[in-house]
């Protein structure tokens, strides 16, 4: 099974951090983010998919060709935003399912791993304030119906993650320009209203890992979360 990780952004809400290190990896507790997604990977995962380009070469280099024994190709990410660099990995995907991971997220082994339970799913949390989520509505029968991204009223707390299980079949659908950018979450928007995915609930939810101050919070989740295993 292929993951497919989403590491093209210029990570701008991060400067100066982001100057002359990607946001992947800038380091929480002394490990780049991105190296808690690759140790998070299930050993069904046999190969990882990056889509890179502000500072690709120093993610390339530090990532490399194999990592913790499986192979890892790189593809040139967009700056028409995160739907057209996550289309740039549809020539390593052929009529199958796999994993997607945003670049920035710190998911946990068990979230993964639950998604993965799933034919198709997306890892959700409770929201505290819609209007700065995606929100999920289900089904009767538990799956997701729509996903409404930042409503201004609503009468669900599903908030949507940057950890979905999903297969080729997203291809199918166009992304749709909104605030300047084309963003994943509109085909997932669409792709949910065709498909039987399932809402996964986060443990130990880190959520948007978007500035300096959120490096830090992140770091105090991660701690509290290794003592819980250990």
């Amino acid at each position: 099974m292929k993951c497919v990780i989403l590491a093209a952004g210029k990570g701008e809400r991060m400067r100066p951090l982001t100057l002359k290190n990607p946001k992947p990896l800038l380091k929480v507790n002394k490990k780049a983010i991105i190296d808690y997604t690759l140790e998070a990977l299930p050993p069904e995962i046999t190969e990882v998919i990056i889509a890179v380009r502000y500072l690709r070469s120093k993610i390339k280099k530090h990532v490399g060709t194999k990592n913790r024994g499986r192979t890892v190709k790189y593809v040139l990410g967009s700056d028409k935003g995160t739907a057209y660099s996550f289309l740039a990995a549809k020539k390593y995907l052929k009529n199958e399912r796999f994993l997607f991971v945003y670049g920035d997220e710190i998911p946990n082994k068990a979230d993964i791993a639950g998604c993965l339970k799933n034919d198709l799913s997306i890892l959700t949390f409770k929201s505290k304030n819609t209007q700065a989520n995606g929100i999920a509505y289900l089904r009767r029968d538990g799956s997701i119906k729509k996903i409404v991204e930042k409503p201004k009223k609503s009468s669900s707390r599903i908030g949507v993650d940057g950890v979905m299980v999903l297969n080729t079949d997203i291809f199918k659908y166009v992304p749709k320009l909104a605030s300047g950018e084309f963003y994943l979450s509109t085909m997932v928007g669409m792709f949910v209203q065709k498909h039987k995915v399932f809402p996964i609930k986060a443990r130990n939810f880190i959520g948007d890992i978007s500035t300096p101050d959120d490096l830090i919070r992140a770091g105090k989740i991660i701690a509290a979360r290794y003592n819980g295993e250990n």
